[in-house]
């Protein structure tokens, strides 16, 4: 699947995921404010099946029609964005959503390499130059403590967080193919909010009284789950997962800016690793040619 462009104008497949990548920014503030009322897992597995019960009800009897293929696609993707969620939340519980943010871009230019692995896609130089970029940033943002391996709890859970976007990005568009998007979509969000319940007696993390705090949160985060894997999984058919990830890229400047609306300091230090970070993520979709120039690379389909 293709939409027609001319010229440098963007596909309405690009312009979908640029349209989420917006809105997208502006949860980290949301789950910050959630996680001072109720514990990650919960709030995760309590968002995603509320997601996939809008999904199911959007695809309707089409859900009658559901492939093996789909069942284990949306596994796979669900596990990892379960991970990826959850582990995000972790973090916000001590650190700034801002900070969150910066951190997560990371997922970005680690993409590549997770393409190299499953998808025996060779990541070009310029994608090793904006790794190293990125991780320069990530040791100013986190300070010495990264070269030491010995980052705060919220930032060790926020990298990994992006290690697993980084991989939920890269099943998305292994398993694209051939499936129906709706279906998927209401499989990845059911076994994301099933593993995220059932991790938690694992973990110790107990039911949180209620509150209309984290009810509010999870309801809305759940439609904006909803549409955000629905654009991802229909759009990702026709966009290459490095062109994705260069309009994900976005994300952490949306998210930073939300943040210091709120009220978060950002210093000198964040400010600059942030810079870094998003450098590496633009770095690392860059092409050279032989002429010399530099373009972005453009969707493979």
């Amino acid at each position: 699947m293709s939409t027609a462009r001319h010229g440098s104008v963007l596909s309405l497949q690009e312009l979908a995921l640029t349209f989420i990548t917006c809105l997208w920014g502006g949860t980290f503030l949301v789950l910050h404010i959630a996680m001072q009322h109720c514990g990650p897992l919960f709030f995760v597995g309590i968002r995603f099946l509320l997601a996939a019960v809008m999904v199911a009800l959007l695809a309707g009897k089409s859900m009658l029609c559901l492939q093996r293929r789909e069942v284990w696609a949306g596994v796979f993707i669900g596990i990892a964005l379960a991970l990826g969620y959850a582990l995000q939340c972790m973090g916000l519980e001590s650190i700034t959503s801002s900070r969150s943010a910066f951190l997560t871009a990371l997922y970005v230019p680690l993409v590549p390499l997770f393409q190299w692995v499953l998808l025996r896609k060779k990541p070009h130089l310029m994608n090793f130059i904006g790794i190293g970029c990125a991780f320069v940033g990530l040791v100013v943002i986190a300070g010495p403590a990264a070269l030491q391996l010995s980052l705060s709890h919220g930032d060790a859970m926020t990298v990994f967080a992006a290690l697993a976007i980084a991989l939920e990005i890269v099943f998305i568009s292994l398993f694209a193919q051939g499936v129906d998007s709706r279906r998927v979509t209401v499989m990845q969000l059911a076994a994301g909010g099933c593993v995220s319940v059932l991790l938690m007696p694992v973990v110790g993390e107990a039911v949180p009284t209620f509150s209309w705090v984290w009810l509010v949160c999870a309801f809305g985060l759940a439609l904006l789950s909803a549409l955000v894997q629905l654009i991802m999984n229909w759009a990702q058919k026709s966009v290459s997962p490095a062109k994705a990830t260069v309009i994900y890229a976005g994300e952490p400047v949306w998210g930073g800016l939300v943040g210091w609306l709120a009220g978060d300091v950002l210093g000198v230090n964040t400010l600059l690793g942030a810079a870094l970070i998003v450098a590496g993520v633009i770095i690392s979709e860059l092409k050279p040619r032989r002429g010399g120039k530099v373009p972005m690379t453009s969707s493979s389909a």
